[in-house]
């Protein structure tokens, strides 16, 4: 899963970067409000982190620009500003949530997983077509004949790519976004390699090949 930060704090950023990368998440960083809607023109993300306190364009006035867009991509605010009007300004103009800095990386982390999985349209913890499930806190996958088995970070992006549309043909480059951020080295074999190591661990139907097109996990019944 990629996700966008805009952070203009470095020291905030650097330590909000490492815990998602420890979490198995992709990450770019931007450092400014002009800068994050030029790259949310290039590049599909599954969530933005946006400090409203940047330089050149306000947080807010990103949010505006991002919904008036008709982009629907989850976004969490992270910031200082404490105050109600802000806080109403931010919900109401789009956010999906709203969290004061400073904050534990842990809740950080607990809230990105509530959103998207609002934004999924389910509450429950669990990532599930029934005939795989995927705990996104502890990145252990089970199947209903097995017993959950702990994923690498990038296994667990997979699958979790996957598991976010069950039914739907994930090319290498949609799989490749989702899994690698900026600056990361991608090899020409990574995506079956992963998808290999996936179906070691979990049964060889998992994970469907569409010749041609993709990979796929099944809608489920």
């Amino acid at each position: 899963m990629r996700v966008l930060l805009i952070e203009d704090d470095s020291m905030i950023g650097e330590a909000i970067e490492g815990a998602l990368n420890d979490a198995g998440y992709a990450v770019d960083w931007v450092r400014d409000g002009l800068s994050a809607l030029a790259t949310l023109q290039a590049q599909h993300y599954d969530l933005l982190l946006l400090d409203l306190g940047l330089p050149g364009k306000d947080g807010l006035q990103v949010l505006d620009s991002i919904r008036a867009s008709h982009n629907p991509v989850p976004l969490l605010i992270i910031t200082a500003r404490d105050s109600l009007d802000d806080r109403l300004r931010g919900l109401d103009g789009g956010a999906d949530d709203y969290l004061l800095k400073p904050f534990e990386l842990a809740e950080l982390l607990a809230r990105m997983r509530a959103v998207l999985r609002r934004k999924g349209g389910s509450a429950l913890p669990l990532l599930s077509n029934g005939a795989v499930s995927l705990d996104p806190i502890t990145k252990e996958a089970s199947t209903p004949a097995g017993a959950p088995v702990l994923l690498s970070n990038r296994e667990f992006s997979l699958l979790q790519a996957l598991l976010i549309r069950p039914g739907a043909i994930l090319s290498r480059s949609d799989l490749e976004d989702r899994i690698y951020g900026w600056g990361n080295e991608v090899e020409s074999n990574a995506v079956e390699f992963l998808i290999h190591a996936l179906r070691r661990k979990l049964g060889s139907e998992v994970i469907k090949n569409v010749r041609g097109l993709g990979w796929m996990v099944s809608k489920g019944t």
